[in-house]
């Protein structure tokens, strides 16, 4: 037997057609904002960390003397003008140091530990501690770059001994000041030059212990 809608509005106060304008609850899960708020981390650390590399990257240029007709090596350079020559024009050169990059890299490192205390909640810390993490970081993306560059400086010979590219030619300039050295207190064995292998285990090492 079906119910009038005069005894349906007895029982509940209102008409069947106000059922469907009732407000729906709308559950929100809070992992959504920690998801969110991760990814916007992950993004921010990532641009800052390339941003280092590559200024950090245009100093070891300078610092090994590379061919800067290289495309790669002037890659760099178009990358890095628009913040090197602005400091430039006030920082002029000491020497063979060209302060406006060294600059350049401490402004860069600075701001990428600024927005990693900013975006973990960390707040502002001590000076000392603030140095520390700043020069933290410029070393292991120091370590880092190095590790990458002569993992393929090696692989290159082994795949294309005596060949030539331009990445090779760069990796070169960059990675041998630190393999002769270790050439010269481990000899090859059987022909077979080991010194990017140490070096990588060195370079491993250490960033272990920065941890």
């Amino acid at each position: 037997m079906r119910s009038s809608p005069t005894r349906w509005r007895a029982r509940s106060g209102r008409p069947p057609h106000a059922r469907a304008s009732w407000p729906q609850r709308v559950r929100t899960d809070p992992t959504d904002a920690e998801e969110l708020m991760s990814a916007i981390t992950f993004v921010v650390e990532t641009l800052l960390s390339l941003a280092l590399f590559v200024v950090l990257a245009r100093l070891l240029l300078q610092w090994t003397r590379a061919d800067f007709r290289n495309p790669l090596c002037q890659a760099v350079v178009h990358i890095t003008n628009p913040l090197i020559l602005p400091l430039r024009r006030v920082l002029p050169p000491i020497g063979k140091l060209d302060t406006a990059s060294v600059i350049a890299v401490l402004m860069v490192a600075v701001l990428d530990v600024a927005c990693i205390f900013a975006l973990h909640g960390v707040g502002f810390p001590p000076p000392l501690l603030w140095l520390r993490a700043v020069l933290g970081e410029i070393a292991r993306t120091l370590l880092w770059t190095y590790l990458s560059a002569i993992f393929l400086y090696a692989l290159l010979s082994l795949i294309a001994p005596g060949g030539y590219s331009p990445l090779q030619s760069v990796l070169g300039t960059v990675c041998e000041p630190v393999l002769r050295p270790i050439r010269r207190l481990i000899p090859a064995v059987a022909g077979l030059d080991l010194s990017p292998l140490w070096a990588i285990i060195a370079i491993q090492a250490i960033l272990i212990l920065m941890r």
